[in-house]
């Protein structure tokens, strides 16, 4: 057995002022209540809030604040992400993971940023992957990225065993995220640490899964500080035998005959991508992926069958003819 024990932080975050302090607290109650947690994990940009006008360059005060309660208590860190501010004016939702000796031992910007709604914060384009000596490997993702399963495929390709989500969903997409997080851990033979937060920092919920896709904790809609010990073994042996001793999906990918054209963009195998219309968001009235405004056309109306007594009912939305 392999056990490592990650506390997942689920907690109020304002929108108008920094949570760092808040956060700092609540490290203090975390090692108070469980002092045997060995990595500690907040929620999508919890320091700062979700609005990006509060961008700061990195590495920063708030950081070293970070920085110095790692090494305080002996423990892996990642303080969620913040936006960050560089020096050609792009932002950028970025976290950096902490080590138990204080340093920063790596750094991950979004690839997904949320857009149409993020429109202003800039993609990032280098994967976050990090060995827990003597416990096994760690790959970080960040909301919306995990909707897009090649990253987590690139991260467990690398032998990531536990992927690290950081969540701020505040949105009516959160029980879809919560079942992309489950069939994730299945699909890649990982624990995964969803964490979202609370107020402007989401509607919580965060979640805990394990390679069998088991739920091991769900938070529900308050504050929650959850200890889970994980168990590296079962993510190498499930990844040797199978989940449950069935499909072996990372094997088959590996041996695959298959290729995948559409990941070469000169490909073409991507037109259809093509005829969708920008990236917007959607306004009053919008009838996008509406054939046209007239609800015949969108039910497919036909000329010479709108003649058919029979298919009449269709344009006239009732029941039968007349």
């Amino acid at each position: 057995m392999t056990p490592f024990a990650i506390t997942g932080i689920q907690m109020h975050v304002g929108a108008l002022q920094s949570n760092v302090d808040a956060m700092l607290h609540r490290i203090d109650i975390m090692m108070a209540r469980f002092p045997w947690t060995q990595m500690a994990l907040f929620s999508e940009l919890a320091p700062h809030g979700p609005l990006d006008r509060f961008a700061q360059p990195f590495p920063n005060d708030d950081l070293s604040r970070f920085q110095d309660a790692a090494r305080r208590y002996g423990i892996w860190l990642i303080p969620g992400s913040m936006f960050e501010k560089r020096e050609d004016g792009r932002i950028f939702n970025t976290s950096v993971v902490i080590n138990p000796e204080g340093e920063i031992v790596s750094k991950y910007s979004k690839m997904f940023p949320f857009k149409p709604y993020e429109q202003n914060i800039a993609s990032g384009t280098e994967f976050c992957i990090f060995d827990v000596p003597d416990v096994g490997r760690f790959g970080l993702s960040i909301c919306y990225d995990i909707w897009f399963p090649e990253t987590t495929r690139h991260l467990t390709s690398q032998g990531v065993e536990v992927l690290l989500h950081p969540v701020l969903t505040g949105t009516t997409d959160r029980e879809a995220e919560l079942s992309i997080a489950k069939a994730t851990a299945a699909q890649f033979q990982c624990y995964v640490f969803d964490v979202n937060g609370l107020a402007a920092g989401g509607v919580g919920r965060s979640l805990v899964v394990d390679p069998s896709a088991t739920v091991l904790h769900q938070s529900a809609g308050q504050e929650d500080i959850f200890p889970i010990e994980i168990d590296l073994d079962q993510v190498r042996r499930q990844r040797e035998v199978g989940l449950k001793g069935l499909g072996q999906v990372l094997k088959s990918f590996r041996d695959r005959e298959a290729d995948f054209p559409v990941y070469d963009r000169s490909s073409g195998a991507n037109a259809y991508l093509h005829t969708l219309g920008p990236l917007r968001i959607p306004q009053k009235g919008d009838v996008a992926g509406v054939a046209a405004s007239d609800p015949r056309t969108a039910l497919g109306y036909n000329e010479d069958a709108a003649t058919k007594p029979d298919n009449l009912y269709l344009y006239k939305g009732r029941s039968g003819t007349d």
